[in-house]
Formats: C-alpha cells, structure tokens, sequence
C-alpha cells in the first residue's frame, strides 16, 4: 500500500529567489553561440524524416508488418563498429514517468561515482539535451556532437543511401548516442524508449548488454501507433524485456496496473525467464510528509522503505528524502528509480543508500512542475503579480498529476491556466482532469509550435470548445471573452473580468490570436489582477506540451 499525507504549500510572495541557471539544470544559461558549432549538424538531420513534427504512421510502434523496421538501425549501428554493444544498459519505456526515472536513476549511479550515459526525448531548447554523458548530468557539449558527427557522417550517408532514405531523424540521433557512450567509455547508459518499445529505434540493445529494464507505466498515448488499445500498448511497451534480465514494474499516479495489463508484462517476463520487481509490491511503503522550501526552492520530503522478498530480495530504507521534483506521481518514480537501483546492487554493482538518496535529491528537470523565480517572471514581463508554474502534461494522467500537484500547493490567491497542446491528444480528457481539481479563474488556450512546424498544433479555437465542454461536463460556469492578445489596454482588461461580475464570478475562458507567447501570460496575469481582491499572489500555469514549456524557456534563455 502506498501512502501519504495530506500536505498544502502555500505560495509566499517572494517565490523562489534563485538565480535562474540552477532552475533549469543549466540548459537556460547555454550560450547561443555553442550551439552556432552545429549548424552543419543541424541543417543535415532538418533534411531526415522526423516523426516527431510530422506525427507517427498508425502502427509503426507494433511488432507488426507496420512497424518500424529495427533492420535499418542494426545494418547503420553495424557500419558505426556495434558502439551499443560495449556498455551495460538499463532500458525504460512507459507511457508516463520514463523520463524522470532516467533522471533519478542517472543522478543516482553517478553519485555512486560511475561514468553515466543517458539518453531521452524530447528536448526543450536543444537536441544536445537529449544525451547527457559523464559525471556533470547536463547536456552534451556542441563541441564534442561536432567531433562526433564529423566522424560518423561518412558512415550515415551511406546507410541513408543503401536503405533508399528511409532513415529517420530519431534512428540517426539515437545510433550517435550510442557511439558517443561507446566512445566515452561509460560504465553504464540510462535508455528512454521513444515510442512504445518493441519496435523504437533503441530496441536495439541486446540481453548481454541489458542490466535491467523498466517499464513504468501503461497510458492511452500515442494510440493509433500503438495498436489501438491499453493491450496492444502493454504488449509493445513490453517488448524491451530480455531473456533472463530484471523488469521493474510500477505504475505512477493511478496505483497498481490494472490485472488484465499487468498480466501482459508478467507473461512476457515468465516467457523470457525474467524475475519481476515492482515498485507497487505489498514491501514497498512510500509517504509524503510534507512540502517546504529550502533555498527559496520547493521539495516535498519523502520517506522510501523497500523491502521485497520474492523473485529478487531487495531491501532499503531512506528517510527524509527531499525530492525536487513535485508531485506524487514524482514520488513514485523515485520508487522505481531506487528498485532499479537495488536490482543493479544485487547484480553487483556497488550502490549504497547513500548515493540513492543524495541522487534522488539531486534530481531536476526542467518543464516538470516547475516554479519560475521572480528574476524569470520578471523577464516575461511580470513583475511580482502573480506565481508561474510551467508543466509539460499533455495527457490526462499527468493533467491528473499536475491537477495533484496545484491542489496541493492551494492558492490563495486567483488562478489561471495557459494551455497549448499537440493535435493528436485526448484534449477533452486532459481538460476533464485539469478542471477536476482547482478550479481556475481564467483559461486562456494558444497555439503552439510542434519540433519547429505547426501541422501538429490543435486550433486554439477548438482547444476552446473542448474546454467550454469539459466545463459544463464539470457543471463550472463559464464565460467566452474571446480571444486575448496580450496587448490589450488595462481599460479592455478591466472590462473582460468585469463583463462577469453582474452573473457572480464564472471561469472566463479565451484564446490567443496566433502562435503562443508570453503575450499571452501577462494578459492572463492582467486579468488575474482584475478578478483578485490583491491580498495574495495569482498562479498562473502553463501547460499542454512540452513545446509550450519549451517556448516559455527559450524567451528566458535569450535573456
């Protein structure tokens, strides 16, 4: 049974007086003129298909005649010398919480001392941030992808020539991270699955070199390309597990996995002769005792006892473990982050609790429940007014997470959401669940950018009517004012909050008139100003994709 106290933050007004950089584990404070090294780089991988903007082909992630072909990654790793074969590896895939175990997980073993791989996607403000490598965690240096790409094009180029240019983006990015960890002699690489897992681009990593893999949760994402039911996703995502190798098993947010899923993963496990450990096992005890602030920066303090008799005995208990990132669903995946840890111990590799709990501590990542400070918020043009918080949910179990995350913290004072998101997600779900909790004062929708194009962007307009539905479907009163600028005069403002007052106070909901920026966060701020009575701070977040995350942090970065 996982537990946990009921805890609430309140929100002071002197949020978060840090300096910038340590907020966004360096990737803000990056020189623009590192990445002008790549620009070679970057014009040869703009001309490979890239699913990520285009958006995934129905099927691709099933071990099926539609999916991906695996064959085109092995003949391109084969003409790169096998680099994925000369490190040990710990494999994750799930639907949510992969990223952020990779995170606790590399901040653990590097901790340890080890030379740590890891390799994740998306990125928010450069690709260099999908492979981290050595002891320091932050991206890989422009220098060093030159020097490594220079070495490998040859290579490339004649494997996009003799597979017809069916190579991708991710295929390419993907056998680089794998020749770079070869190259730097790492003790060890984190792998995040890109999508499902029996057929991504990292299925390549073969039994002999796989310490562990790591399933962490089984969502409705990415449907279509995944077979079309939670079935054929639990069966896809369980295509990482090796004959004869760990699988950690753990669900973040909604409890154990529902029988007829886990069932799926147990099976593949028992056919592979694979001991399972899961992180939501009866000796598996977790709570939140509170949340507070140290350094002016937020944490939720955890106690962790893991104590598992069965397939593989692991034990340990951490007390007091100050998690940076937010959230119960934060929680978990620290969870299953120290279970994959203690299996790595039992297959002898020296990890001490310790290094587990200094790691987990250690842990950021930027876009994930991230408060902005004062200086940031400053930068958008507020100047005090109002708290922002920016999430990259976009599915209706992390807007379940974030919804979490804003009812714990409790403003007091107005609330308001900016929300931008991808055209092929359950939107009407995501806004159910984030209307669930906290009802907020003003919703403002936007469009934004997808991997750099817009063929993936939802209308704000549409995002509108599913947000006036999900309202009424929560019986919440609403208001359409429209759509916002964020020029709008201080008079327009004051008459957009104050068109609602006479009928009480609804939601006022609105769109932007264009492509998102933080236009659109001070017109939210402004009409937060107008619905408060001024004796607390407003909250606004931003949320609906990592892309609208990633907007509002490159505006930081230029500055």
């Amino acid at each position: 049974m996982i537990g946990r106290f009921n805890v609430a933050l309140r929100l002071p007004r002197g949020l978060l007086r840090m300096s910038s950089s340590s907020s966004c584990r360096g990737v803000s404070a990056m020189a623009a003129g590192e990445e002008g090294q790549l620009g070679e780089f970057f014009e040869y991988m703009e001309r490979l298909r890239n699913y990520e903007r285009s958006g995934v082909p129905r099927g691709a992630g099933t071990d099926s005649d539609d999916g991906f072909d695996l064959g085109r990654m092995r003949r391109l790793l084969c003409r790169l010398g096998d680099p994925h074969t000369h490190f040990p590896v710990v494999h994750i895939a799930g639907t949510k919480g992969k990223g952020s175990t990779a995170a606790f997980l590399s901040s653990i073993m590097r901790e340890q001392g080890y030379n740590v791989g890891c390799y994740s996607s998306p990125h928010l403000l450069t690709i260099r941030e999908r492979i981290s490598v050595g002891n320091g965690g932050g991206p890989v240096s422009a220098g060093l992808l030159r020097a490594l790409f220079d070495e490998a094009k040859e290579a490339i180029d004649e494997s996009i020539e003799s597979e017809n240019g069916a190579l991708t983006h991710f295929e390419v990015f993907t056998a680089l991270s794998f020749l770079l960890f070869s190259r730097e002699n790492v003790d060890i690489a984190i792998i995040e699955a890109g999508l499902g897992g029996a057929r991504d681009a990292t299925n390549v990593i073969r039994s002999t070199e796989l310490a562990a893999s790591v399933i962490t949760t089984v969502g409705r994402e990415h449907l279509a390309a995944l077979g079309g039911s939670l079935q054929s996703i639990a069966i896809a995502k369980s295509g990482i597990i090796k004959q004869e190798r760990p699988v950690i098993t753990s669900v973040v947010i909604g409890g154990p996995f529902s029988a007829d899923i886990e069932q799926i993963i147990r099976d593949r496990a028992f056919l592979t002769q694979s001991p399972v450990i899961s992180a939501c096992d009866p000796g598996v005890k977790s709570i939140i005792k509170c949340i507070d602030w140290d350094n002016g920066k937020p944490y939720q303090s955890c106690d962790i006892r893991i104590k598992i008799s069965n397939d593989m005995p692991l034990s340990m208990e951490l007390h007091g473990v100050k998690l940076q990132l937010l959230g119960d669903h934060q929680r978990q995946n620290a969870v299953t982050a120290s279970c994959t840890a203690l299996c790595l111990r039992n297959l002898g590799w020296d990890i001490s609790e310790a290094s587990i709990q200094a790691g987990l501590e250690e842990t950021q990542l930027p876009g994930r429940s991230q408060f902005l400070t004062e200086e940031e918020a400053s930068v958008l043009g507020l100047e005090g007014t109002s708290t922002i918080l920016i999430d990259g949910a976009h599915t209706e179990a992390s807007a379940k997470a974030l919804s979490d995350v804003i009812e714990t913290v409790r403003p007091q004072g107005p609330f308001a959401l900016v929300v931008g998101m991808a055209i092929d997600k359950e939107h009407l779900a995501f806004a159910e669940q984030l209307l669930s909790g906290q009802r907020p004062d003003i919703v403002l929708l936007t469009e934004v950018s997808i991997a750099g194009g817009t063929s993936r962007a939802m209308p704000a307009s549409s995002l509108k009517e599913l947000f006036i539905a999900a309202a009424h479907d929560r019986a919440i009163d609403c208001m359409d004012i429209g759509t916002v600028s964020g020029m709008e005069t201080p008079e327009h403002i004051n008459d957009l909050a104050g068109s609602s007052l006479s009928s009480g106070k609804p939601m006022l909901i609105g769109c932007g008139d264009g492509l998102f920026s933080s236009d659109l966060i001070k017109a939210a701020s402004q009409l937060l100003e107008s619905r408060g009575d001024g004796a607390a701070p407003g909250l606004i977040c931003v949320t609906g994709s990592l892309h609208i995350v990633a907007a509002v942090l490159q505006q930081l970065a230029r500055h």
